[in-house]
């Protein structure tokens, strides 16, 4: 076996600080989300549906856990992952990364041999006026996105969701990440927890959304949109589990 596989499993615990994290859920059909799952997931599904994120994050200091914060490392990521459980224990949600995107060519030199989420280099903008919040990403995953801050009364119209309770439950992050080491035939599941996680509801104006464009057959329809700003976030060491 390679010596260097370990590397990837996420070996050891992070930490980082977000400035702010604006996470956009999209309701698709199940079978437009079921062939990016690793074998051991399941659809954490709401109905026939299931919820595709995409995250953007403004990401500060991160680094191993207990390293001096001058160390951490400044950058923006936008993410997408699915909404997945384990199927032997479904009550374990987690979330199943698809892409991931930073404007830190060290990011995504160092994330791509520590995980397997996938990192691709981008150029990213926001910007903040009042409640007004603006991010443009250029790359292959292009994006522009603009949010109004102020508290949303209701799930965006057309949402699969009845109110906000039920929204919130599919508000990411969930307490895990699900990676797939297709040598081992196993899954890496990454534990996580954060402080001061108290996300609002928010309306946006969606212009660009590149990856989505694959799945305009199945017409995604944006179910949510929550945003959060300045929370301590830590990720556990990975765990890796045998898929039969």
């Amino acid at each position: 076996m390679n010596p260097l596989l370990g590397l990837r499993r996420h070996p050891f615990d992070m930490e980082a600080h977000f400035d702010f994290s604006l996470v956009l859920a999209y309701a698709l059909p199940a079978p437009a989300l079921e062939p990016l799952l690793a074998p051991g997931l399941e659809l954490d599904r709401v109905g026939d549906l299931g919820i595709l994120a995409v995250a953007l994050v403004q990401t500060r200091d991160l680094r191993p856990a207990g390293w001096p914060r001058a160390l951490g490392l400044d950058f923006f990521l936008s993410g997408y992952r699915v909404f997945a459980r384990l199927r032997d224990r479904p009550s374990i949600r987690g979330l199943r990364i698809l892409r991931s995107d930073a404007d830190s060519r060290l990011m995504t030199s160092a994330g791509n041999i520590f995980t397997r989420y996938r990192y691709e280099l981008c150029s990213a903008r926001a910007s903040r006026h009042d409640h007004m919040l603006s991010v443009s990403v250029e790359g292959p995953a292009a994006l522009c996105v603009e949010a109004d801050l102020r508290p949303a009364a209701s799930p965006p119209a057309g949402s699969p969701f009845r109110d906000l309770d039920e929204a919130r439950r599919f508000a990411g992050p969930l307490p895990n990440t699900f990676g797939w080491e297709p040598e081992t035939h196993s899954l890496v599941i990454v534990g996580s927890t954060r402080a001061n996680w108290d996300p609002v509801p928010v309306t946006v104006d969606v212009t660009e959304l590149a990856f989505l464009e694959r799945f305009a057959t199945f017409n995604p329809r944006l179910a949510n949109a929550f945003y959060v700003e300045n929370v301590d976030y830590r990720w556990k060491r990975g765990v890796r589990e045998a898929v039969a």
